[in-house]
Order: C-alpha cells, then structure tokens, then sequence
C-alpha cells in the first residue's frame, strides 16, 4: 500500500492540520495517491480486463482497454477518497490505519472530500464520453454504494457489512464486459456472483487477525461478534457457493476446457485451506497458529489465477 512519509504518531491521534512547511509537495502527491488505495484498485483491474478479452472473445481495443482502466481507476480512487473522509474518526483509532493522510494530517478532511468528488465527476463524464454510458451508470453505482450503502450505513451497523458491502467490488466484471458489448449478459452475471461470495471468505480472515482494532472502534466485522468456529464455518459455505459458481462458465457455454481445469484446481486449493482453517479454529487454536492469513493471502491468488484463466481461455477454444 503507498503510504505517506510522515512521522510516527500513535493511533487516536487525528491531525487535523499541518502547515505548508511540514507538507512537503512530493509527500503531498503520494499522499494524493494513497487516498485512491492503489492496491485494492490493483486487484479491481484485475477483474475488469479479462472479462473484456472474453466478452471479445479475443483481444479487445487497446485503446478502450486503455481507457476503461483509467477510469475504473479514478472511479474507484474517488469511492476510496470518500470512504476516507467518512472513516477518518475510526481511521484516527485503528492501528492498520492511522498512517493514512487524513490521520497524518498530510491531506485536510476538505481536500479530500473535494478530491473524492472530483475524480468521481472526472470517471463517470471519462467513462461516458469515450467508453459508454452503460458503463459510466454502472462505474458510478458502484462508487454510491461503497460510499453509501457500505461506508455510510452498513459498516457500523452490521456484521453482514462485507457481505452486501462488497457488492461494489464486483461491479468490475460488469463494467469490464459492458465496455466492450454495449449490453449485459449471463457471463458477467456469473463472474459477478463468483466475486460476490469471494468477498466475505476473502475479507473475513484479514478481520480476524485485526479483531482488535475493529472492536476498539465499535465496528461489528463478523469475527468481532462471533466466534473465529463460527466465522470459519461461514468462510466454507460462501467458499463453497463461489467455486460451484464459478464452474456455470462451461455448461453456459462462454469458456471451454481450459478454464474448467483452472477453476477446479484453484478452486480446489481453496476449500483445502478454507476446511483447514475451520478444523483449527474447531480446535481451539487461536493466534499465530490459527493461521487465517493464509486463506486471506492465497484469496487474492486465486482470483487472479481464476481471471487470468478468463482471458486465456478464448485462444484456447
């Protein structure tokens, strides 16, 4: 994750203002790019950029690839933005997050609200005006729920917060396939449900190992209000809806043998190690042991495993 470099101050504590001196420009521009969490975005273009080569059934225009990763880009680096200027209280508490600028003090609350707004202005007209309007509708749905739905009234009240939260990172697949078609259908559908229940089993593992700092602050993540045998258990049913899911392509008739082989190998791997974590967390083993990174870690492989196998799988058939 791009950080800023400023100095270390302990959570809690929220610097609400600096001046121009002890904001240096080149910190000042990373901290800009912190805001727009460029890792997670990285993990969104994964998923857009596949869906196009399958939805052309080949190699899309560059151009318009070129162009709806911009602005996939800075639509979700403006949702991001937003999410930042609504979390900052709690960001200002959490140990994962208290180096980020608005804590820091590197970006003002008022910067980063115009920011936000802004690159989500900029996306959707970019989206728009060279893609399609299909796609900037969808860019812009995706950014309103994270910021509304999930920011602003599920992630403080529940705990099925990433469940219906996470809605808006599968919009990608859509947006991917409607830059190409003009138009939806029962691929991008699936791929859609396949990131819909990725999500929880993906995140959940993380909230485990940072229970803590969700907790101080009052956020209800899944491991916060229940037990890590109950989590497990919830991580291998979603695990086992989404690789089932992800075997529809085939039958569908959108991929052929290659990608079949590709999502029941990765697929497989991952309920060995979601039914490895559930028969730890059976066990009473808690810590360091329980391992529950390893799930999250090989998540975020699978998905680009199974989406690398999405693009591939048209020079194949």
């Amino acid at each position: 994750m791009c950080v800023t470099a400023v100095e270390s101050r302990p959570a809690g504590v929220l610097a609400s203002s600096r001046s121009p001196s002890h904001r240096p420009f080149g910190a000042r521009v990373k901290a800009f790019v912190a805001l727009t969490k460029p890792r997670i975005i990285e993990l969104l273009l994964i998923t857009t950029v596949p869906v196009m080569f399958l939805a052309q059934q080949g190699v899309p225009d560059l151009t318009l690839v070129l162009l709806t990763c911009i602005g996939g880009y800075l639509s979700a680096g403006g949702a991001n933005a937003l999410n930042m200027y609504i979390d900052r209280d709690i960001d200002a508490l959490m140990d994962r997050t208290s180096q980020r600028p608005l804590v820091t003090g590197m970006v003002s609350p008022r910067e980063c609200l115009a920011f936000g707004i802004t690159l989500a202005v900029v996306s959707t007209l970019l989206f728009g005006l060279t893609v399609n309007w299909l796609s900037a509708w969808l860019a812009l749905g995706a950014l309103l729920f994270y910021v509304v739905v999930y920011t602003m009234i599920l992630k403080r009240r529940t705990s099925q917060n990433i469940v219906w939260g996470g809605i808006a990172g599968c919009m990608p697949v859509l947006i991917g396939w409607s830059s190409v078609t003009n138009s939806m259908s029962w691929a991008p559908v699936v791929l859609f449900l396949v990131m819909f229940f990725w999500t929880p089993p993906h995140y959940w593992p993380l909230s485990m190992k940072v229970r803590e700092d969700y907790a101080r602050v009052g956020v209800p993540m899944l491991p916060v209000v229940a037990s890590n045998k109950v989590v497990a258990r919830q991580i291998v049913i979603y695990s086992w809806a989404m690789v089932a899911i992800s075997l529809l392509l085939t039958p569908l008739g959108y991929t052929g043998w290659f990608y079949t082989v590709v999502a029941l190998v990765v697929g497989g791997w991952w309920l060995w190690e979601a039914h490895a974590l559930q028969n730890r967390a059976k066990a009473g083993v808690t810590g360091a042991k329980l391992k529950e990174m390893r799930l999250f870690h090989w998540s975020i492989t699978y998905v680009s495993l199974l989406f690398l196998a999405v693009a591939v799988d048209p020079f194949l058939r």
